[in-house]
């Protein structure tokens, strides 16, 4: 019973953790990276569809990226969704590939980048917590009810506090590093 709630609740911080790292990995430092257009969804035969599989992507400078889409059909979607997204990037197209050229961050943006990344961990940090109350009510209910003891409880709350504590330092160590990553000129 303990067991299973402890592993559940790993489980489901984990997804959180894992949710940061992408969410961290959609918002744009100073050297653009196919991750960057994730979550920019085109319309493709009447599905939305990612981006990242209509197409394939090279960075062969610092600040460009080029979209060499899978099927030449979907590219004026694929460049009107680019543009319409909230990279702040205007896509060029020479018929066979999509050029988009990132501009220099001011300090002023990574700024509010930094922000951003402070946001997406505190939400982060927020889905463990809640992980974390769900799987305490459950120990708590099953105390109540008396399917285990008082001890067993409180053991079962400590190791449930470690890894809630283990998880939200995992959410800090990515929002430091993608802070540096963001401030670094």
């Amino acid at each position: 019973m303990i067991e299973e709630t402890l592993l559940e609740a790993e489980e489901k911080m984990e997804k959180a953790v894992l949710v940061t790292k992408e969410d961290f990995a959609s918002i744009r430092t100073g050297r653009p990276s196919p991750a960057t257009f994730s979550r920019i969804t085109v319309e493709y035969y009447g599905a939305m569809t990612p981006v990242n599989q209509l197409a394939s992507f090279q960075v062969p400078e610092p600040r460009m990226v080029i979209i060499s889409p899978y099927d030449k059909a979907a590219m004026p979607a694929i460049e009107k969704a680019i543009r319409e997204s909230d990279l702040g990037v205007n896509p060029s197209n020479d018929g066979n590939i999509i050029r988009v050229v990132f501009p220099e961050l001011s300090e002023e943006r990574r700024k509010e980048y930094v922000k951003v990344a402070r946001n997406k961990a505190e939400d982060g940090r927020t889905s463990v917590r809640n992980v974390r109350r769900q799987a305490k009510d459950a120990i708590d209910k099953a105390v109540k009810a008396g399917e285990i003891g008082e001890d067993e409880g409180h053991r079962a709350q400590k190791e449930l506090d470690a890894l809630t504590q283990k998880y939200v330092g995992e959410i800090d160590e990515l929002l430091k590093h993608k802070e540096s990553e963001l401030l670094e000129v």
